[in-house]
């Protein structure tokens, strides 16, 4: 199986941070019909590198965990999450760290 992480800064430029309303309608209307058998979010507190800037900001995050087979589609579900996201609340990226595992469910 692909284990991936996604973390997704909550913070919005020109207006308040991404509510838990606005982060729960994301998850149920792109994450679950993208990833249907399963997924764990939790809350961090993360700091990032403006490439533009250089400037160093913190964020509320959060964190999206998925461990999903290696089908021939993961990396375009994978894509279709982060671009949902950066489109839908103007973030220029979402990281994004995978690595293979063994996992049984």
């Amino acid at each position: 199986m692909l284990v991936a992480e996604l973390f997704f800064g909550r913070g919005i430029k020109g207006r308040e941070p991404l509510t838990d309303a606005e982060w729960a309608e994301f998850a149920a209307q792109t994450i679950t019909p993208n990833f249907p058998d399963g997924f764990t979010v939790f809350d961090g507190d993360g700091q990032w590198r403006n490439p533009q800037t250089g400037r160093i900001a913190g964020s509320r995050t959060k964190i999206l965990l998925v461990a999903a087979p290696r089908d021939p589609d993961l990396a375009q579900r994978l894509a279709a999450v982060i671009d949902a996201y950066k489109a839908r609340f103007h973030h220029q990226s979402v990281g994004i760290i995978t690595r293979d595992s063994c996992a049984a469910f």
